[in-house]
């Protein structure tokens, strides 16, 4: 056990779109989750737009075991909605996710990403966290999944960092929770390529003004497809759910 919290602490969520979205602030949602323990969301519109359209991932939404805000899509529609619950970056989540597990030397296994940039991520956060125990590392590359999923099931992981990308990686953690009652597992997207330092982060200010989607998409315009037209019908859906349209 890394505390005690949770036991008075209740998971409460409000539905956003038809799913349950957790309401917990960055430190409760770290404290809840490490004690708790399961597999963590980081949903964002286009999740949720698949799941309306997949009703295998629409189960793998409801049956998560901790559901954050992660885009900012997401916490625009909350708030259009009245709940004022603030977005958490999944790649600033897994980052703390780390050094909660390192500070008692539990196991740490990282899955996902190319192979230079997965082993240059893990580099970089280990000289970052000295004290990480990392157990199992494996690039996104792979094909035989059985195998993976019977490795990282040996290897003890109390903590599992995914990144093939949604919903690969959400179905992906499903499969290994089973293997892994005991860990805390989470879908991070991009996170190794922003720990390998291939990918920047937005500046501060944006991240503060809630923009940095707008500056990944200046520094990489192939996005501008991926979020158009895509969350301007998310908040239009979002605004008609409001008003019952």
């Amino acid at each position: 056990m890394l505390g005690y919290n949770w036991l008075i602490m209740e998971r409460q969520t409000v539905k956003l779109q038809g799913f349950n979205v957790d309401t917990f602030t960055f430190e409760e949602a770290l404290e809840y989750i490490t004690e708790k323990h399961g597999q963590v969301v980081t949903i964002n519109p286009e999740m949720i737009q698949y799941a309306q359209k997949n009703q295998d991932f629409a189960n793998v939404l409801e049956n998560a075991d901790m559901v954050i805000p992660d885009g900012i899509g997401v916490e625009i529609g909350l708030k259009i909605l009245g709940y004022h619950v603030r977005r958490i970056p999944g790649v600033e989540f897994a980052r703390k996710l780390i050094d909660k597990f390192s500070e008692k030397s539990l196991p740490i296994a990282f899955v996902g990403a190319k192979p230079e940039i997965v082993e240059k991520a893990v580099l970089n956060v280990h000289k970052e966290n000295p004290d990480m125990n990392v157990c199992y590392v494996q690039d996104g590359y792979f094909k035989d999944d059985e195998r993976v999923l019977k490795e990282l099931g040996e290897s003890g992981a109390k903590l599992v960092l995914v990144a093939l990308g949604s919903p690969k990686q959400e179905f992906f953690i499903k499969r290994a929770k089973e293997l892994l009652p005991g860990a805390v597992l989470i879908g991070i997207g991009g996170s190794f390529d922003v720990w390998s330092g291939v990918v920047k982060r937005a500046p501060v200010i944006y991240q503060k003004l809630g923009l940095e989607w707008l500056y990944r998409t200046v520094k990489e315009p192939q996005r501008i497809k991926r979020i158009f037209p895509t969350l301007p019908l998310f908040v239009l859906n979002v605004i008609k759910e409001k008003f019952g349209a």
